[in-house]
């Protein structure tokens, strides 16, 4: 265990649990990531991957345990309030209005652009234009603002999703599988898209394509049955027997 008060971690996770009728889905985890690190989560199916993430955010409650998120205590927190204080999360399958461009669906993800009287008063000044172009320059996007969303490729349109979290600045980023489906070519750009993201924030993803975990890791988390099974570097995981067990072997 690592001392709670160390408030060099973006988030901490203490005995964590969990339990759907009498089944640990997530069973006592101690869990840490750090400032700009980005972390990636691996395992196989049924291994409390995205319930970890639903504990997060709040879509699921946990059963005992605590959650600090830059010392605040999410386990108390409403799903709305969790966003408010800074975590995104994008899940796997990309959720953008297909009919607006990318400008737009940047523009109604900007935060004071967020809610009715949010969208009455809001005004497209000149930050928010800026702000929307850096966000596109930054997923790969520049060139597409007047683009339909509707019209972009399956990994563009993943890539609109991260902006859309992006333009509300979380200091957590949280990843559900972000290149499933994607072409090699759009995987290597994600990859690269990730690396330049986490520079000012902490991004936690969960994926099973190992070159690309390869590509991106500074730390990797093995979950099995809900429990941490291994973590380090990329080189430790892939020789570690219990994973090859477990999960790499398979």
């Amino acid at each position: 265990m690592i001392a709670a008060g160390n408030t060099d971690f973006t988030l901490a996770i203490e005995d964590l649990t969990v339990s759907f009728d009498g089944f640990k889905a997530v069973d006592g985890l101690n869990f840490y990531l750090e400032k700009n690190e980005l972390h990636v989560v691996i395992g196989p199916n049924g291994a409390g991957k995205t319930t970890v993430l639903d504990l997060i955010c709040g879509k699921t409650r946990s059963t005992s345990g605590s959650i600090r998120f830059l010392n605040q205590e999410l386990t108390k927190m409403a799903e709305h309030e969790i966003v408010r204080a800074g975590v995104g999360r994008k899940f796997q399958t990309p959720s953008i209005y297909e009919n607006l461009t990318v400008f737009e669906n940047l523009e109604v993800s900007y935060p004071a652009g967020r809610g009715v009287f949010g969208s009455i008063m809001f005004k497209r000044s000149e930050e928010v234009k800026k702000k929307i172009e850096e966000v596109a320059q930054d997923i790969n996007l520049g060139d597409a603002l007047d683009t339909e969303s509707g019209l972009l490729s399956h990994g563009q349109k993943q890539w609109l999703e991260i902006g859309m979290l992006l333009i509300q600045d979380p200091q957590l980023l949280m990843l559900d599988e972000p290149v499933a489906g994607m072409s090699v070519n759009e995987r290597n750009q994600t990859a690269e898209l990730l690396k330049r993201i986490s520079k000012g924030r902490s991004v936690l993803v969960i994926e099973h394509d190992m070159p690309f975990v390869k590509q991106i890791a500074h730390k990797v988390t093995v979950l099995h049955q809900g429990k941490i099974l291994a973590e380090g570097n990329m080189e430790k995981i892939q020789h570690d027997p219990k994973v090859i067990d477990v999960y790499l072997g398979h």
